[in-house]
């Protein structure tokens, strides 16, 4: 049986509606593919990270201490977690 756990990458600090892009605080490395949850107190989601920015560029990596641009596919609230998925 497969135990999957989730590790917190960070929190969301600000979303940009008319974009689809939330800003979030990292506590931990993000890749590029990585399977991630979103979660506040009223939806949680699961996504593919697919795109994200760090000053307008396009990152493969994010680590800890930076703020990047993450494209979401649903809308997102200041506060929500960002949890990575391992399996």
């Amino acid at each position: 049986m497969i135990k999957i756990k989730e590790l917190k990458i960070g929190k969301i600090t600000h979303y940009y509606d008319k974009i689809g892009v939330a800003v979030v605080a990292l506590e931990n490395t993000l890749l590029l593919e990585d399977e991630i949850t979103i979660v506040n107190n009223h939806n949680k989601f699961k996504q593919i990270v697919r795109s994200m920015q760090l000053e307008h560029k396009q990152l493969t990596s994010a680590k800890k201490g930076q703020s990047i641009g993450l494209k979401v596919d649903q809308p997102v609230k200041t506060g929500s977690l960002v949890l990575k998925v391992k399996s």
